[in-house]
């Protein structure tokens, strides 16, 4: 088999090597799927040459539509890396190096030498102060997401004037009176359920109910309640084991926000002419505002970042939260339009005030250039939303496009990062998850499923685990329903007990993720997660499909998870029967 090197890929100090942790690198190589047969990675130290040299044989960990993956960890003594690449293939064999490929039939070592160690590639050394580390309690976290005005009124007196009734299905301007003290009164049904985190929408003054244009950052909207309310909610969450994130609408502010009102009142000589990005004086919003906005809104004008002056007001911001109520976090609004000089100042001093601080960011896109240990920690994964909805609400995608689906955004990443990827099904800017599956909650069941089986900080949206639908925006963010003779019972324990189960076991919570290739096929999904050689594995299997399928498993292998619960049936030995519209995890 010849091997065909026009898709074989790897670039050092990037997804592609980097330092997991202070000791170890991952090194990984593309090819093209179904070869080589072998690969293996030369290393060593290039001050010790060729004395160090070591071959370690590199995992294949998985294959998409088009390419292979291989990965292997190194430990290097000296925390230097110089390494090279063997593929085999049949009587073919190929050293691939910095400088390309040469014939591996023909030489022991590739581009013999003296000067040999100038062809490898290079992990120069692991500083530790460099390792992308994020916090480490977002690994074992459940997220749930709070969209503040539509959760729980907890205090009449701070309605808005033009309030409606609770159970008002919303328009674009709707208030309905949910606030702070709502979400304090109604901490213990959050415990109950098993989050351990809260994500909140914005919190800050705000003439709407979204909340996403800023008025005042420093004052917590009178709506929702005051800064002492903001603390206890925060204690109170904290005492619970819970820890809370908060909304930073840094990209934009509101139409009046005091800098921007400054600048519609004195135009070009206004002290804070330079906090925006306006084109021409005066100001116009018609027929697109003479200024950045957020998407042309005009009410919404874009800040300019690049000014010292507004990134030490909006890094003030950030650290007073902190520092005033605890906070444990920031979700960034928007976070691909903001500049990256300021995300690495922000970056740094909020893990300045709060070491464990999770710095999330809002991109529905691929989010490399974010994700290399100097701003987010991690980011909003759509791309694996979409991967679910294709797979089990529309049925676009089968089993074996959603493995190979999986397996591409993993790479994409190094693994630390996939470990902690906010992991959502519905959000505030979503339509909820039982619409988009047409309203069937075996589809919904199991696209929860996936979701609490699969790497990640998975995030819950306020009332699905209770049967709330809802479509596009406003729609998606109907109150919370709190009479429970309307809940789908049935569901919101199911989802008690899925997410029992993922904080008992860390192979879900941790585990590397690892598809069945031969078993993932049509309706069926099979897949592992396996914390270290000898640790704990999980075979998880789905059915989407109306009639039941069968699955190989190892000898001894043991349901512990049903979302049909005492239906999936042994054949014998290793062998089962999933029933059709489930989900099973062994043991």
């Amino acid at each position: 088999m010849t091997i065909t090197r026009a898709a074989v890929h790897h670039r050092p100090k990037s997804a592609d090597a980097y330092a997991y942790d202070e000791a170890t690198i991952h090194v990984r190589l593309r090819t093209k799927r179904g070869e080589p047969e072998r690969c293996t990675l030369l290393h060593g130290d290039k001050y010790d040459w060729p004395a160090s040299l070591t071959r370690t044989p590199m995992e294949r960990v998985g294959d998409d539509e088009r390419f292979t993956y291989w990965q292997a960890e190194v430990d290097p003594p000296n925390r230097r890396l110089c390494y090279a690449f063997r593929l085999d293939s049949g009587e073919e064999a190929l050293w691939f190096t910095e400088w390309g490929f040469e014939s591996a039939n023909e030489t022991e070592l590739p581009t013999a030498g003296a000067e040999r160690t100038l062809h490898y590639f290079e992990y120069p050394f692991l500083n530790p102060i460099d390792v992308h580390d994020p916090p480490e309690w977002a690994r074992d976290a459940v997220f749930y997401q709070i969209f503040p005005e539509r959760f729980a009124n907890g205090d009449p007196s701070r309605d808005p004037e033009d309030v409606e009734e609770w159970d008002t299905i919303p328009d674009r301007e709707t208030f309905v009176g949910g606030d702070l003290r709502g979400i304090v009164d109604n901490l213990d049904y959050v415990e109950e359920l098993g989050v351990t985190a809260l994500y909140l929408t914005p919190v800050f003054e705000s003439p709407s109910n979204h909340k996403y244009d800023t008025t005042d950052y420093l004052r917590i909207d009178p709506h929702f309640g005051d800064e002492e309310t903001l603390c206890e909610l925060v204690s109170a969450a904290h005492d619970r084991g819970i820890r809370v994130v908060l909304d930073a609408v840094f990209n934009h502010c509101g139409w009046e926000f005091a800098p921007f009102q400054d600048v519609l009142e004195e135009g070009a000589d206004s002290e804070y002419a330079d906090w925006f990005h306006v084109h021409e004086f005066p100001i116009e919003t018609e027929p697109r505002p003479s200024y950045d906005a957020f998407a042309f809104v005009p009410g919404m004008p874009k800040l300019n970042t690049g000014n010292p002056e507004v990134r030490e007001y909006l890094t003030g911001v950030a650290t007073h939260w902190i520092e005033v109520a605890d906070i444990d976090g920031w979700r960034l609004d928007v976070a691909n339009e903001v500049d990256h000089r300021f995300l690495r100042e922000l970056r740094r001093a909020v893990k300045e005030r709060k070491p464990e601080a999770y710095v999330l960011g809002e991109l529905w896109h691929d989010a490399s250039a974010w994700l290399r240990g100097d701003q987010f920690d991690a980011v909003m994964d759509y791309p694996f939303s979409y991967a679910v909805y294709e797979f089990l609400a529309t049925e676009e995608m089968d089993a074996t496009g959603f493995a190979e689906r999986l397996t591409a955004l993993r790479f994409r990443y190094p693994e630390q990062v996939t470990e902690v990827l906010f992991t959502l099904l519905s959000s505030h800017d979503t339509p909820r998850l039982l619409h988009r599956c047409g309203g069937e909650l075996d589809r919904m069941r199991l696209a929860l499923f996936v979701q609490l089986t699969t790497p990640g900080t998975p995030c819950l949206y306020y009332g699905d685990e209770v049967g709330m639908t809802g479509g596009d925006d406003p729609d998606c963010r109907r109150p919370m329903v709190w009479d429970r003779e309307a809940w789908n019972r049935e569901l919101h324990r199911f989802v008690r007990e899925l997410i029992a189960l993922r904080h008992d076991s860390p192979a879900l919570r941790l585990g590397r993720l690892s598809f069945d290739s031969g078993a993932c096929r049509g309706d069926r999904l099979i897949y592992r997660r396996t914390t270290g050689e000898e640790g704990e594995t999980r075979t998880i299997g789905v059915n989407r499909g109306d009639v039941p399928t069968e699955v190989d498993l190892p000898s001894g292998a043991e349901p512990t998870f049903e979302t049909d619960p005492g239906a999936t049936e042994r054949l014998g030995e290793g062998r089962w029967r999933l029933p059709a519209r489930s989900g099973t995890v062994w043991r």
